[in-house]
């Protein structure tokens, strides 16, 4: 008597159980945009999929192009107050007949966000890369973790959008929801710029990232990973709250 025999009928009737099910079968990558809902609802299963078939330039791709969106679709009115209020702040005032700040700024903004978009996936999914595959020993490549954290930062691009309306009328283009939001109370300075570089959909996106991390290398925990990430985030905040006139 066989060893499939010995196993008996599969529950569904079709054959034994040894008959072609030796190991689960491999999570499927999906179309792009069932992967998309799948960032925000089903990140465990998408990331084993990434992990597997790490397909990355539509994610970023889509990223850049939701920079692009929010951005055109601020009024340059909006951007020319945002403009006057930072000036004002610095004890400055805007130059009299100087009507094409609004544009001039959202023009700039449009290159350089956008040019910055992708920089920035590009060099955090290095971070990660050297972190993870280099310091911690884990395994991954660096095509794995960029497909990860583009399919993650999908989840500020889609929040900022759906944040458009209340940008306009706070007359805010850079308005996020972050932890500065929920500590309003504290003075002007330095952890008042770090709690508004605290963007909780950017934290999410991180977690995400940390999901695929634990993906490429299923024996690094996802506990462990998250701690991991969001250190590169908390960091990243403390880092560029420094800089004057940001936050």
């Amino acid at each position: 008597m066989t060893t499939e025999e010995l196993a008996g009928p599969a529950p569904d009737g079709t054959g034994p159980v040894g008959a072609g099910s030796g190991s689960p079968a491999e999570p499927r990558l999906r179309p792009f945009p069932a992967r998309i809902l799948q960032t925000f609802f089903d990140p465990g299963v998408l990331t084993e999929a990434l992990a597997r078939n790490p397909a990355w330039a539509a994610a970023v791709i889509l990223g850049a192009a939701l920079v692009v969106g929010q951005t055109l679709l601020i009024p340059a009115d909006v951007w020319e107050a945002m403009m006057r209020e930072t000036m004002l702040r610095q004890g400055r005032e805007m130059p009299e007949g100087f009507t094409m700040g609004g544009s001039v700024m959202k023009i700039s903004t449009l290159a350089f966000g956008t040019l910055g978009y992708f920089l920035v996936t590009f060099l955090f999914a290095g971070v990660v890369t050297v972190v993870f595959g280099f310091v911690m020993g884990d395994e991954g490549r660096f095509r794995q973790y960029l497909a990860m954290m583009g399919h993650a930062w999908l989840i500020p691009g889609v929040v900022g959008l759906l944040l458009l309306p209340l940008k306009i009328m706070q007359e805010d283009p850079q308005l996020t929801l972050n932890v500065g939001s929920f500590l309003y109370f504290l003075p002007e300075g330095y952890l008042a710029r770090v709690a508004k570089m605290l963007d909780l959909s950017q934290a999410w996106a991180w977690l995400v990232v940390a999901q695929g991390a634990h993906a490429i290398h299923p024996r690094r925990g996802f506990r462990g990973a998250a701690v991991v990430v969001m250190s590169i985030f908390l960091v990243t905040a403390l880092l560029f709250a420094l800089i004057p006139g940001v936050g």
